[in-house]
């Protein structure tokens, strides 16, 4: 009996950063702006606080303390009734860089081109971030992506003593319900990786060949904006995967990150982050888009041919003598 894989590795996955990569602006400026809090001066607080801590022998992570410091605003009546209903309600607010949404559809169309037509391809656009899940939930972008991997809140804990029942009341949020850090942000990877978010049967510390993963690390392509995002790069690159680095137009700093982190091999090219018809940016995830379907394509052809086993066939008549 011929055991067939679980998944049929068709999907192609694009998988972006947020802030900084889709976004020329941060997130949560939404929510400044809706509680008239200088945003400037949030962050300058979330930038002390691990020296803050440290001196009580506390160890912060840095890229996630804004979380516990959100929850700080909520606590002393500065945010006193931020629930997640209205985080998704002003993620509507975000504004993106040009092209995007467009593009999203866009790289989809590579794949009902004629020479892939048969191969049942798919493409699906994932969201990886530190940032705030209910507020991607809630941007114009969501209805494209085919999954979001962020930081999430709870907003009535569950009592202790109590076996939890029914659903949770709503309210103010009060807690962390999970987070991603910029290393932690690779287990999302993984998890797109084996299919856990497709699969409920498959967790990301299943182990199984590469051969038998949802989506192959070599049909991927990560996209994000700079040095945090070192380690989703390197795992993405280091299986096979291709990495490229945005900046936003204009920025001479921004462009010399990325520069650097070619240079350095960290990944496969850079460009502009802008998303509109015919840009670099554009013009380079179709190329590579088209490039991953044929090479599936390929594959599938030398493997069927691998395992055809041919029919005699009549043998040439021997000349007379």
């Amino acid at each position: 009996m011929v055991e067939k894989s679980l998944f049929l590795q068709n999907i192609i996955a694009i998988i972006w950063d947020f802030d900084k990569t889709l976004t020329p602006r941060y997130m949560q400026e939404p929510l400044f702006k809706h509680y008239g809090i200088d945003g400037n001066a949030f962050w300058e607080e979330v930038h002390a606080l691990p020296a803050y801590y440290a001196r009580a022998g506390i160890r912060v992570r840095p890229d996630t303390c804004y979380l516990g410091h959100l929850l700080t605003y909520v606590r002393e009546g500065i945010m006193p009734d931020l629930t997640n209903a209205l985080l998704r309600k002003l993620g509507a607010e975000i504004t993106f860089f040009p092209g995007i949404i467009e593009m999203f559809e866009r790289l989809r169309s590579v794949l009902r081109e004629e020479a892939f037509r048969d191969g049942d391809l798919r493409l699906e656009h994932y969201v990886v971030s530190t940032g705030l899940a209910e507020m991607i939930r809630g941007s114009a972008i969501n209805p494209h992506l085919d999954g979001v991997w962020a930081s999430e809140f709870i907003e009535t804990p569950a009592r202790p003593g109590v076996l939890p029942d029914g659903v949770p009341a709503s309210g103010p949020i009060s807690q962390i319900a999970g987070f991603l850090d910029n290393t932690t942000k690779t287990r999302a990877i993984f998890e797109i990786n084996k299919g856990v978010n497709k699969h409920p049967g498959v967790s990301v510390n299943d182990m199984f060949p590469e051969e038998e993963r949802r989506v192959p690390f070599q049909n991927m392509i990560y996209v994000a904006d700079g040095p945090s995002d070192i380690p989703s790069f390197s795992v993405v690159r280091k299986h096979g995967g291709l990495a490229y680095a945005v900046f936003e137009p204009g920025s001479e700093e921004q462009f010399a990150q990325v520069v650097d982190l070619q240079r350095a091999g960290r990944v496969d090219d850079h460009g502009p982050a802008d998303y509109t018809r015919g840009s670099t940016t554009d013009m380079w995830l179709r190329l590579n888009v088209r490039q991953i379907a044929r090479r599936i394509m390929d594959d599938r052809r030398d493997s069927l041919s691998r395992k055809i086993a041919h029919g005699p066939a009549h043998l040439p008549e021997k000349p007379a003598p």
